[in-house]
């Protein structure tokens, strides 16, 4: 049952109307458009029935702000015959249409359950932009989050994909710094070219100068043939130089060379090759520290840091972890052939409670491990390691929510449900997942409590 609301200066038309169409509606009446105009802060309208001229009031005014208030409010204006131009004008301003006095009940309703229809199909349209907002949060090539440090994060690659500056990714180990060079490359003039990773940590000096620059035939023993490195097969494309801290300092005045002169020289070579390459740069170590303890080339270091992306440790925002599990736990389960349906609400807590030192990766190590070993549709409490359960702590404020003897348990529910979501400042999702209700369950009772008032 959708809520509708009459707004006429006429008190006979307000109660004959509301009469009529009580049956089918929740009906809201107001003579005065001032009473009127502060429900749309706390509830959903779907239909207003509105009078060109209220008293001192000008309808058409009144319209312009219950569309500013309530876009998706579908406006029926109600006027004389003398008026009808008036009310086309109001139409072209976002009224549905007009309805004209004296008022004939049977071609109202007809109006009305047109009206609905517009209603409910700005409701499907709504709700789907919405979930495709949600995606572009969600996902974006593997980045993976809703909170205020993702969504700036989203709003940088969106600002730089394009620009060929050098950018320097900084954030502890497991946060997903690789995965953001592979968006921002996705995402950019160069994705239809190659994406070179290297982690500068994982290969010994010597040979990572020549996985880079190459070398050629006889450039030292085992060298039989000619080998491109990784600037050069990038060519066009991105190269990703992962923990770049951990590289020595003589080759860091090599990286150096080419970042200023767009040119390397392959080991053993006579003959620089030059290079078109957009170079972006991870680390987890603190490179102002390291600079000023001469671990850490200056130059190279402003060179590098021309973009700066700050990757937020996950303790830094809890609140996208149940979107990880979502990820996780459907692509794990995928590859293990163990359709898991989701987490328990208690394992969730214990989940949102941890500080994840191994941040991202070790949050998607804890679910492969729980998926495995796991007999239920739901990961348990049990299914998480002994060391993270022992970590959890009560999830209770220091809110006490009275309950009297004899009051029914409906009404108990209601004031839980009610305190939990003002304590989470209005976020359903947090609400529903903290007493342990389903969203969708959870929006059902809040549109019950809202019909009652």
């Amino acid at each position: 049952m959708h809520d509708i609301m009459i707004i006429d200066d006429e008190p006979t038309i307000c109660q004959s109307l509301t009469f009529a169409l009580e049956d089918q509606y929740h009906v809201y009446s107001f003579t005065d458009p001032r009473e009127a105009l502060p429900l749309f802060e706390r509830a959903e309208i779907a239909i207003v029935l509105l009078d060109l001229k209220i008293g001192g009031y000008n309808g058409m005014e009144v319209l312009e702000e219950i569309k500013r208030l309530s876009p998706s409010t579908v406006v029926i204006m109600m006027t004389a015959y003398g008026t009808i131009p008036s009310s086309v004008e109001a139409m072209r301003k976002g009224a549905f249409s007009y309805a004209t006095k004296p008022l004939h009940i049977d071609e109202l309703e007809v109006l009305m359950q047109k009206a609905e229809e517009v209603y409910t199909l700005q409701s499907k349209v709504k709700w789907l932009s919405e979930e495709l907002d949600k995606v572009a949060v969600a996902g974006v090539n593997g980045l993976i989050g809703e909170s205020l440090a993702m969504r700036k994060i989203f709003s940088l690659i969106e600002k730089v994909k394009d620009i060929d500056s050098n950018i320097l990714i900084e954030g502890e180990s497991g946060t997903g710094k690789e995965v953001v060079a592979r968006t921002i490359h996705n995402q950019s003039k160069r994705r239809n070219k190659k994406f070179q990773a290297i982690n500068c940590a994982a290969i010994p000096t010597h040979l990572l100068e020549s996985e880079l620059f190459g070398y050629e035939k006889g450039a030292f023993t085992g060298a039989i043939q000619r080998k491109y490195g990784l600037f050069v097969l990038a060519e066009g494309g991105t190269i990703f130089l992962d923990e770049i801290g951990e590289m020595d300092l003589a080759l860091q005045g090599k990286i150096l060379r080419v970042l200023q002169e767009r040119k390397v020289m392959p080991v053993g070579g006579i003959e620089e090759v030059s290079i078109d390459v957009r170079i972006i740069a991870a680390t987890n170590r603190d490179l102002v520290k390291e600079v000023k303890e001469n671990r850490f080339r200056e130059d190279l270091y402003y060179r590098l840091n021309v973009i700066p992306i700050h990757l937020p440790a996950l303790r830094e925002r809890k609140e996208d972890i149940p979107l990880l599990l979502e990820f996780f736990i459907a692509k794990i389960g995928d590859r293990m052939g163990k359709p898991v349906e989701g987490i328990s609400h208690e394992a969730l807590q214990i989940l949102q409670q941890y500080d994840f030192p191994g941040n991202i990766r070790e949050l998607q190590n804890v679910i492969e491990r729980a998926i495995a070993l796991t007999n239920e549709s739901y990961i348990q409490k049990t299914d998480l390691p002994s060391d993270i359960q022992k970590s959890s702590r009560p999830f209770f404020g220091n809110t006490l929510i009275p309950v009297y003897v004899g009051e029914p348990l409906e009404e108990i529910e209601k004031r839980v449900i009610l305190h939990n979501l003002a304590a989470f400042n209005g976020h359903q999702r947090k609400t529903a997942q903290t007493i342990g209700i389903g969203e969708r369950t959870l929006r059902d009772k809040l549109k019950k409590y809202r019909e009652e008032k």
